[in-house]
């Protein structure tokens, strides 16, 4: 229910309502869960880094550099709570960093891809993104989930 209070105070121009409304329903308002398909099981211990592009808005603009915004591992759930607050998330291209080497070396497997990167484009900082990861030695899936 708080989302669509959110939803309609963004569609009525009430911006400050809807930011109010997103921080006090608590939560990180951009959320990600790894699975590691190849176990069937959710991939703790996981360490992935948060990044958000400076410059982002500026369409023309080919590079930016990437600044470091949150970091931490995934818990038993595969999900790592509490990413960043709804005042930090901005319009911008963010990027989500997954160290798979460092998850995979817990358990001694070589993996293809030593990490994974998921870059992509808030508009509407008032909505809720969800980023899983489908994870497995040779093999990645992502996606926006809700």
């Amino acid at each position: 229910m708080e989302r669509i209070k959110v939803l309609r105070n963004h569609l009525n121009g009430k911006e400050d309502a809807s930011r109010a409304a997103m921080t006090s329903s608590g939560g990180s308002p951009l959320t990600t869960h790894v699975l590691d398909t190849s176990t069937g099981t959710p991939a703790v211990d996981l360490p992935i880094t948060l990044y958000v592009r400076d410059g982002a808005g500026r369409k023309d603009d080919d590079g930016g550099a990437w600044k470091r915004l949150a970091a931490g591992n995934t818990n038993s759930d595969g999900k790592l709570p509490d990413m960043l607050t709804q005042d930090q998330f901005l319009p911008a291209i963010y990027k989500l960093h997954f160290n798979t080497a460092a998850y995979f070396a817990q358990s001694n497997t070589k993996g293809f891809f030593p990490y994974v990167e998921v870059v992509f484009e808030i508009v509407d900082p008032y909505q809720h993104y969800h980023v899983p990861l489908l994870l497995s030695p040779f093999g990645y899936t992502t996606y926006r989930g809700s």
